[in-house]
């Protein structure tokens, strides 16, 4: 006799997956995760904020505002130099950060790849990310990632008004894709983001490529890899 059962499904947004996993939502960062995006802006931001009056290295940039969302930087400028920056400061970041975008971003290399093997083994996935809209669409246009990315799985700081440490981002990620917080793992780069996702009481992933493993352990990440062809057996 045949056996005509069929796997039991939970449904997100509208779509039907098989609960045979892990986790019911793999929440990705963007910058640094799907699109190599960090040294492009980091060094747009460092030579900017240079030419403002406030010197800053590439290095420096990567410790005190990778996987930040701009707000942290006005933050920061002030309470270390008392000024604050030019009321176009964000609109200057981001222009001259697009138009990097559009001549040299890549995707990190295998991303595409470990997406068409979720999509394939029915496993969902979002994107949030302290980038703007703009900035995330820009980003996946250049890079082939809005093939897998329609607009009801991205999400932006935006949404939130605070962006990581704070775990607002991931939570609203989590809710709005209809999945409990303790059912989700987050893949992230960046020592505010792993703070961000743990926060948030969900598992985090910590990708090495940008960052040292000590500094993603020590923020909390208890798993790590270093090339994206190891992250499917980590999602089980």
């Amino acid at each position: 006799m045949k056996n005509f059962s069929q796997p039991r499904l939970f449904c997100v947004c509208g779509r039907a997956y098989p609960v045979s996993m892990l986790y019911d939502l793999v929440i990705f960062d963007n910058d640094g995760v799907l699109v190599d995006s960090e040294p492009l802006s980091n060094r747009i931001l460092a030579g900017y904020l240079t030419e403002l009056g406030h010197p800053t290295s590439y290095e420096d940039s990567l410790r005190d505002y990778m996987g930040a969302a701009v707000h942290r930087v006005h933050d920061m400028v002030l309470e270390r130099s008392g000024r604050r920056l030019p009321e176009d400061f964000d609109e200057v970041l981001h222009a001259r950060v697009f138009a990097a975008f559009e001549q040299e971003l890549e995707p990190v290399a295998g991303a595409a790849e470990v997406l068409g093997k979720l999509t394939g083994d029915g496993v969902p996935f979002c994107v949030a990310s302290s980038g703007s809209h703009d900035r995330i669409r820009v980003g996946h246009r250049k890079t082939g990632m809005d093939k897998w990315f329609e607009d009801d799985r991205i999400f932006s700081a935006q949404d939130v008004g605070r962006g990581k440490p704070a775990p607002d981002l991931f939570l609203h990620a989590a809710e709005r894709m209809g999945v409990p917080a303790q059912r989700c793992v987050v893949v992230e780069d960046s020592p505010l983001g792993v703070e961000a996702a743990l926060a948030a009481g969900m598992e985090v992933i910590g990708f090495t490529a940008m960052t040292p493993l000590e500094r993603l352990t020590a923020s909390g990440a208890r798993t790590t890899f270093a090339e994206m062809v190891q992250l499917p057996a980590l999602l089980g």
